[in-house]
Parts: structure tokens; C-alpha cells; sequence
């Protein structure tokens, strides 16, 4: 690396995640799951974990070329395969109360050449398997942060026109600027930046709107709330009282919407990165809350399998609020990875939605959040939407109107 102090950052980058992403202290278990080839960053981590008086630091590595020959070769049967020792793994880190630290490091279309029918099954085994991992995390059971560290390959797809050298650490600059690294203390301008964006959620959860409508080119949508809903940010809590921050970075307030009230069509404005293939120039058409039509200009039998799931996965389980003026949209990247480009954009989500985001939420059984109109799947997938051409309402229950965004912009 060529970027000045690199070490002394990727340092302080380090001990951030375990301290405010994860919020480590004495006694705890963490639980890291990250590509072989973050080694060095895995190994800052658990030092740093350990400094803060973790009892233990589990791993669980991967590896994007040993995924795609399995995909490639393994028989139909292994692919729809869990297997016990990673649901063991999982069992024991849930009974412990791990805090989850998710690496992840992007390489877009490591897994091309994989046909769709065979990264669906795959990726529908993995969702089944990891459910009780998800729920705990959805529910913020236990606490749980997603960071991202940059390699060649990333860096080459999202800096086409540089050398590999000059593309890494323009990447690592960028993820070090989305994470307030370069601030002079980190630690406190992430406190400021969580204690701004919670502002937002109260004053949407005092609106308490019956929908929003969304209106730019391409999309013309409503989306109901359920009652009670309730809109979060950067800032959660785990069961034991312990402060956590999911994303780094993230820019977002987000809320679940009423399954059974999403109507109209909409349309990406970013490509998303999934299952190791590029989808982009999406359009959903929703009808009672139903996922009725889907194109994509690339992905479009990835995209068509995610959505055949589970019945879940045939509506939406999160809206969420950026606004264009954000760093991260403002820097102009477009990251190829949902971490960074969905704090660039408003976005939703197919599938699951967070139990948090409705009152006693976290208390109900999947049958009751059903009944309250939140969305029940094995998969949870980010897709941008907004632009600076997007304006939002939120309609009230007396059917009066509060404009929310304009022009890609908050106005509440």
C-alpha cells in the first residue's frame, strides 16, 4: 500500500469496528465471519477484541474460488445441503451471545458461469440454515456489524481507469472517508453522527404515516406502514443493554412496510452486487404487496429465482431513507457492494423485514408478525432506488399530505 499511514488507519478502522460496530467489552464472545484473504484484517480484530477483554474469538473463514468450483461441480444434492458442523457453530455462538462482526470484501462476478438454478438452491439451503443466526440479528438479540475491507479485485471493478495499486488505495480511501477514519477522533464522530440520524427517525415516528408514495422516472409507488411502525437508524441495542452499530458506514433511517399494501412499480438506480453476479437496471411491479413482474437488464433469472424463494420473497421487508446529498452518493462511486451504495440512495429490500421496526415486534412469533403486516422470508436483499430526481410523500390517515423528500432531498 502507497496510502499514507495505511497501517496506523487500518488500525484505527480495526478498533473502531470492535468498539463502537461491535461495542466489545469484557467477557464477550465475538464471532467473525470474513474471505481468506482479509487474514490481516481478521488478525487486527481479534487483538483488538481480545484488548477490550473478549473470552473468545470465533472465525469462520470464506473463500470466493473454493465457493464457485463448488457451485460448478458438487452434486444437485450437496448444494441443497446445511451442513451440521455450520449449524453447530452457529448453535454455540447464539449460546453464547456472540457479537457478529461480517467482513465483507466484494468481488464482482466471482461466481459468473454459475448457472441461476444452482446459485438459488444453494443460496436458499445457506438462508434455511442461517435462519436462527438471522433471527437473533434481526432482532438484535445479539449484537451484530457489517464493515467492509477492499482488495485488487473490488478495486479494479470500481476503478476501472487506475493501476491495481492506485485503484486499492483509492478504495481504502474511500472506505476510511465513509467511516469517518480521517476524523480526529472516530470514535466521537460516530456518537454525533448516530445521536443526527436518530433525530430523523423520532421525527418520522412522529408522523406516524398510514403510506408513502414515491414518484421519479421509472417509479410510481405507494407503500403502506403498518401501525405502530417504528423508524430506527444507526444506533441499536442488543438484549443485554449493550450499544451497537449494524452498518459502518451507513447514512439510513429505515422502517418495515405493511406487506400487504405496496402497489405501483419501481426501478433501480444502482446495480446491485449479489450472489457473486451484477444485477442491474431493475423494475418490480407490485400489486396487494405482491411482486407481480420483474425485469432486469443483467441478472434477470438470478433475479426472478431470488424472488421465488419462499412467499416472502415476493414482497418487501424494508424502506429506507437516504438522502442524495450524502457523503457517500456525493462522492460519486458507485461500489458495486449494497454496504456503501445503499447508504448512497433510498433502497428497499425483497424479503425479510427487521421485527424492531413495529412495537413488540421482537416479542411476536412469525405468525403474528404476519398479522401485523410484516414480512416473514430466509432472505433479506438491499436494491436502491432513489435519485436526486425523487420526491417522496407520506399520507396520513385523514389523507392529508406531508412532503417528505424533493428532489432527492429531506424536507421534514
Amino acid at each position: 500500500m502507497t496510502l499514507p499511514n495505511f497501517a496506523e488507519l487500518l488500525t484505527t478502522y480495526a478498533q473502531l469496528v470492535v468498539k463502537i460496530g461491535a461495542g466489545v467489552k469484557k467477557g464477550d464472545t465475538v464471532y467473525i465471519q470474513a474471505g481468506v484473504p482479509q487474514a490481516d484484517f481478521v488478525h487486527l480484530l481479534t487483538e483488538h477484541a481480545y484488548e477490550l477483554g473478549a473470552a473468545e474469538v470465533m472465525v469462520k473463514w470464506n473463500d470466493d474460488v473454493l465457493t464457485r468450483e463448488f457451485l460448478l461441480h458438487a452434486p444437485e444434492e450437496r448444494l441443497k445441503q446445511f451442513k451440521e458442523s455450520q449449524a453447530a457453530e452457529i448453535e454455540y455462538a447464539l449460546a453464547h451471545n456472540a457479537k457478529r462482526i461480517s467482513v465483507v470484501s466484494e468481488i464482482p462476478g466471482s461466481l459468473s458461469g454459475v448457472s441461476a438454478k444452482r446459485l438459488a438452491d444453494y443460496q436458499s439451503a445457506n438462508a434455511k440454515g442461517q435462519q436462527p443466526m438471522r433471527r437473533a440479528t434481526q432482532n438484535n438479540d445479539v449484537s451484530w456489524t457489517v464493515v467492509a475491507v477492499a482488495n485488487p479485485a473490488w478495486a479494479q471493478k470500481v476503478f476501472p481507469d487506475l493501476t491495481e495499486s492506485a485503484a486499492l488505495d483509492e478504495l481504502w480511501h474511500q472506505i476510511f472517508e465513509a467511516t469517518r477514519i480521517y476524523t480526529e477522533d472516530p470514535i466521537a464522530a460516530w456518537e454525533e453522527h448516530a445521536a443526527t440520524l436518530s433525530t430523523k427517525a423520532q421525527e418520522l415516528n412522529n408522523f406516524q404515516f398510514d403510506k408513502l408514495i414515491y414518484r421519479a422516472p421509472g417509479t410510481e409507488l405507494s407503500i403502506g406502514l403498518p401501525q405502530n411502525h417504528v423508524w430506527e437508524s444507526a444506533g441499536a441495542t442488543n438484549l443485554a443493554g449493550d450499544p451497537f452499530i449494524p452498518n459502518m458506514p451507513t447514512e439510513e433511517v429505515f422502517t418495515a412496510p405493511d406487506k400487504n399494501r405496496i402497489d405501483g412499480y419501481v426501478s433501480s438506480t444502482k446495480p446491485l452486487s449479489y450472489g457473486g453476479q451484477i444485477l442491474s437496471d431493475m423494475r418490480f411491479d407490485f400489486a396487494k404487496g405482491k411482486i407481480v413482474k420483474v425485469t432486469a437488464e443483467n441478472g434477470q433469472e438470478t433475479l426472478q429465482k431470488l424472488i421465488e424463494t419462499d412467499d416472502g420473497s415476493h414482497s418487501l421487508g424494508e424502506v429506507s431513507l437516504v438522502p442524495n446529498s450524502s457523503p457517500i452518493s456525493q462522492s460519486g462511486v458507485i461500489f458495486f457492494n449494497t454496504l456503501f451504495d445503499e447508504n448512497a440512495s433510498n433502497h428497499l429490500a425483497i424479503g425479510s423485514a427487521y421485527p424492531s421496526n413495529v412495537t413488540g415486534g421482537t416479542k411476536m412469533s412469525p405468525l403474528e408478525l404476519q398479522k401485523h403486516g410484516i414480512n416473514v422470508s430466509t432472505v433479506h436483499v438491499d436494491f436502491m432506488v432513489g435519485s436526486g430526481e425523487m420526491d417522496i410523500d407520506g399520507i396520513m390517515k385523514d389523507g392529508s399530505v406531508v412532503p417528505v423528500f424533493r428532489n432527492g432531498e429531506w424536507v421534514i
